[in-house]
């Protein structure tokens, strides 16, 4: 499993099979953020080749103590594709899953194209046409979710799946850092939080991705979701399960689990 397309291979099987694997780094713990970018890019042209699309891209790792727990101090990021995508109250079968968890998060969508680098806070919210509450759904094809950075980044980042709300909030008078939520399982408070979690400001989050996929040529296209970073502590997902976000001003998004 020496090159990235190998190990990208092995990341393909895995979710095919809903089997984990254990982590890259474990055999070749000088992995870097570098590598898992090359692992990324040789699996998102496998799933692509399979008919999916790229509709956004999720930022991770935007939250001070997640940076902390991995000893790094930047995001992550990876591509959201067509086929993970639920609507406000969908219902998610677990089996989609390795072990999947739950992270209420501000989602953008854009309105113009946006291209680094030099976008500032500024363009990237002159840019963003508004906001939706969304939930992603975190997995891991590693093993017990024993990561380090370039096992989480080759994984797409641990994207899995997301839920967004329907109806699009403009950003207008929106203070995007202030916009509180509240988690709830089966009716139960389970988390809060803020959108100043998220870069200090999740418009910084989609600055930050316009710059960084800028310095390879990519851009962010009109259209795409934006997934800004979680908001709280990921939540285990477990069958039965119902969650509920509520965000001020956005709404609300709920997902069933069966």
């Amino acid at each position: 499993m020496s090159t990235p397309a190998k190990k990208a291979r092995a990341l393909y099987d895995a979710r095919a099979t809903r089997t984990p694997i254990p982590p890259f780094t474990d055999a070749e713990p000088e992995l870097g953020i570098a590598d898992g970018y090359a692992i990324q890019q040789e699996l998102t042209a496998l799933l692509l080749a399979d008919g999916d699309r790229i509709i956004g891209h999720k930022v991770g790792l935007t939250a001070a103590p997640m940076q902390k727990a991995l000893g790094i101090d930047t995001p992550d990021y990876g591509p959201v594709l067509a086929s993970t995508v639920y609507r406000d109250g969908g219902v998610v079968p677990l089996e989609k899953f390795v072990s999947p968890k739950v992270e209420a998060e501000i989602v953008f969508v854009l309105g113009e194209r946006l291209e680094g680098p030099g976008v500032t806070v500024t363009r990237a919210r002159a840019a963003i046409a508004g906001a939706v509450a969304g939930m992603e759904i975190i997995d891991s094809r590693i093993a017990d979710w024993r990561i380090r950075l370039a096992d989480t980044v080759a994984d797409l980042a641990s994207n899995g799946a997301v839920a967004t709300s329907s109806r699009v909030v403009p950003l207008a008078d929106l203070d995007t850092r202030l916009i509180g939520m509240t988690l709830t399982r089966n009716g139960e408070l389970v988390d809060t939080g803020a959108g100043a979690a998220a870069l200090g400001d999740p418009v910084a989050v989609v600055a930050w991705l316009a710059n960084t996929l800028g310095e390879h040529g990519v851009a962010l296209e009109p259209g795409h979701m934006i997934l800004t970073g979680a908001l709280h502590a990921a939540v285990p997902m477990t069958a039965g399960d119902v969650f509920r976000a509520e965000f001020d001003r956005l709404g609300a998004v709920t997902v069933r689990v069966t």
